[in-house]
């Protein structure tokens, strides 16, 4: 069948749900997928129109070029029902926008906004009953793009598919986490890709990570490629720092990603009357804070975890504990956005978007 939406997507339902077999008060974050997923690809020189399959394999040649110069980027994302069983998307627009820039910047053609935008309400109609409702529970959905075309010759490819698949899961992370300041590998670096949501990015984190954790932390606090005196992000996720009652957070830039959640977070906390300071911000700073006393909060941002609240920092061979606060502000900013996620509260933003 196809739809008369704007951009007309055809649709092959699958023909046997997985969705009994789903427990559903026990999700785990990223491990269940969904009946379907959309597709789109690119060939002869445009995107052709999405598609709706059931979730499935992808078949590809081992000269396809994903595997040799990673043109792959992605997206995250996340449905929320209320308890009208109304279905609703947080900044899906802004996620779009993003994924072309990062596209952009790995010279992978831009994809439609329409393509997106239409695609993905229609698979989220169809995936409606895996949208779990527990708390902290969410459809998280994963939009990406990679080279399918193929050759061993160093060049971008001539063909692309656009993937969106999703997956019912539970909180990302559960209670604080300690972290360690990177001192000798980085993230990124000026005039790179830490930007864009690059899949090598992340592939490039794992490694300093596997360290860290080695040494009992669970993240690393990642710092500029060139001194390693300023804190950039906190793991996969954007950093909020609170000295005394003023909220900072470092500037975007080539190297650092432009969250969705972080400039969401700035937003709230500006509007409630707290002092944010979008700054660079010094390891020693964090030091000095920490031993003052005045460092109050730490706490990375992103699209899986929301905001997850860090207990501590170790640097060169010291661990600094962060105070217990009554009424954190961590918890009282992811209050504020889920509550609008999930229609529980007015959204003065428009950020919250209705799948009709």
């Amino acid at each position: 069948m196809k739809t008369d939406l704007v951009t007309p997507i055809e649709i092959v339902k699958t023909k046997e749900s997985k969705i009994s077999a789903v427990d559903f008060e026990n999700l785990k974050f990223g491990q269940v997928f969904s009946d379907h997923m959309l597709v789109c690809d690119y060939e002869d020189g445009k995107w052709s129109p999405p598609k709706i399959v059931p979730y499935q394999p992808i078949s590809l040649e081992p000269s396809a070029k994903i595997f040799h110069y990673g043109q792959s980027v992605f997206e995250g994302m996340k449905a929320y029902k209320d308890d009208d069983d109304k279905v609703f998307l947080f900044r899906p627009l802004d996620n779009c926008k993003r994924l072309n820039i990062s596209s952009k910047r790995l010279a992978i053609p831009e994809l439609p906004e329409a393509y997106f935008m239409d695609g993905l309400k229609e698979l989220l109609k169809i995936e409606k009953d895996w949208i779990p409702t527990k708390k902290g529970s969410s459809l998280y959905i994963r939009p990406f793009v990679f080279a399918s075309g193929e050759g061993f010759h160093a060049s971008p490819a001539d063909a692309y598919r656009f993937i969106i698949a999703c997956a019912p899961s539970g909180p990302y992370f559960s209670g604080k986490v300690k972290v360690l300041i990177e001192t000798k590998y980085s993230r990124s670096a000026n005039g790179g890709v830490g930007f864009a949501k690059a899949g090598g990015n992340y592939a490039g984190q794992f490694y300093p990570t596997q360290l860290a954790k080695e040494k009992g932390y669970q993240q690393v606090i990642w710092t500029d490629d060139n001194t390693h005196e300023y804190i950039e992000e906190a793991g996969a996720m954007n950093i909020f720092v609170r000295i005394n009652d003023t909220l900072l957070t470092v500037p975007t830039s080539d190297r650092i990603l432009d969250g969705i959640t972080r400039k969401s977070i700035i937003q709230i906390a500006k509007d409630e009357g707290i002092d944010v300071e979008v700054r660079k911000i010094k390891v020693s700073e964090l030091v000095e804070a920490s031993e003052s006393g005045s460092l109050k909060e730490m706490f990375g941002a992103g699209t899986a975890a929301v905001i997850s609240p860090i207990a501590g920092f170790g640097f060169n061979g010291k661990d600094y504990d962060l105070p217990y606060i009554e009424n954190p502000m961590a918890d009282s900013l992811k209050k504020r956005i889920v509550d609008i996620q999930t229609n529980k509260a007015d959204d003065p933003y428009g950020w919250r978007v209705g799948v009709e």
